[in-house]
């Protein structure tokens, strides 16, 4: 039992309930399920709160509260629920991630409050592949050693900024961002490959759980691209982390990036769920 109140801020004591719900899905619930299991519920260490919807005295939906708001099994009581909650203590997030159903009606709720967004991505097909590519891999990909730092970071800000449409240098210069493309690195979750000093291909595994992994960042350089080397690259990723990291590979990616789908259906991705994100 948690309680009477219908959100509750959760903590250690109910890591098990939680990891029950979050694994139930664990290609959806990748990232939050890779916090959880890494550090536990102590919002000290997992840099934001957990929020637990209860349902006739039972946990039944979350909502990852941080740098991101994510709900998680969240039907339209848990969602309101959740809103209400985050609309009380202010935004303090810079983004709304999640299923689709749940995000948009997440927004519905909050948008007159904390609109407008700076862009609303509302058709994000999650994919994944528990298959060893059916395309040849590119041997010259592997993972980036921190000696090589100051190769890779470039290629990963120019991956954000045309992605997200904000340089991950804006406001603090980019320690944040920095001291996360090192910790991927160190943990040997950086792949790239490169060639006489300058990156050709480059993505990270960004989240790991006993179940699945999800990559992020996968970038070309716009010269290079449509000649293979994503596909390629790809595919030794793939390669690598069915072998050393998770049983399971996801992503996901916008709707309108008909080439970047294109790339990962050749090397075996699959449709399994459609995301929405709120980008402040």
């Amino acid at each position: 039992m948690l309680g009477s109140l219908p959100v509750r801020v959760l903590d250690d004591r109910h890591r098990d309930e939680v990891l029950a719900i979050l694994d139930a899905d664990p290609v959806a619930n990748v990232f939050v399920s890779s916090r959880v299991h890494a550090v536990g519920l102590d919002p000290g260490r997992l840099g934001a709160q957990m929020w637990g919807y209860m349902r006739d005295g039972r946990l039944a939906s979350l909502c990852y509260a941080g740098a991101n708001l994510i709900p998680v099994a969240a039907d339209s009581r848990a969602v309101r629920a959740f809103a209400e909650r985050a609309q009380a203590q202010g935004r303090r997030c810079s983004s709304i991630v999640g299923s689709k159903s749940a995000v948009g009606e997440f927004w519905e709720i909050l948008e007159p409050y904390w609109g407008p967004a700076r862009a609303v991505r509302s058709t994000q097909p999650v994919m994944a592949t528990s298959a060893m590519p059916p395309v040849v891999a590119d041997r010259h990909v592997r993972r980036v050693r921190m000696e090589e730092f100051d190769v890779v970071y470039p290629a990963c800000v120019a991956m954000f900024t045309e992605e997200v449409g904000v340089s991950p240098n804006a406001g603090d210069g980019g320690v944040l961002y920095r001291a996360r493309v090192a910790e991927l690195i160190r943990a040997g979750r950086a792949f790239a490959r490169i060639d006489d000093g300058r990156v050709l291909f480059k993505a990270e595994v960004g989240a790991v759980t006993p179940y699945a992994c999800q990559v992020q960042g996968v970038w070309v350089p716009p010269d290079l691209r449509g000649q293979g080397l994503s596909v390629a690259g790809m595919a030794a990723l793939v390669e690598e982390s069915l072998r050393s990291i998770a049983p399971t590979v996801s992503l996901y990616v916008n709707d309108f990036n008909v080439r970047a789908r294109a790339t990962y259906r050749r090397v075996g991705f699959a449709e399994t769920d459609t995301f929405m994100s709120i980008l402040f």
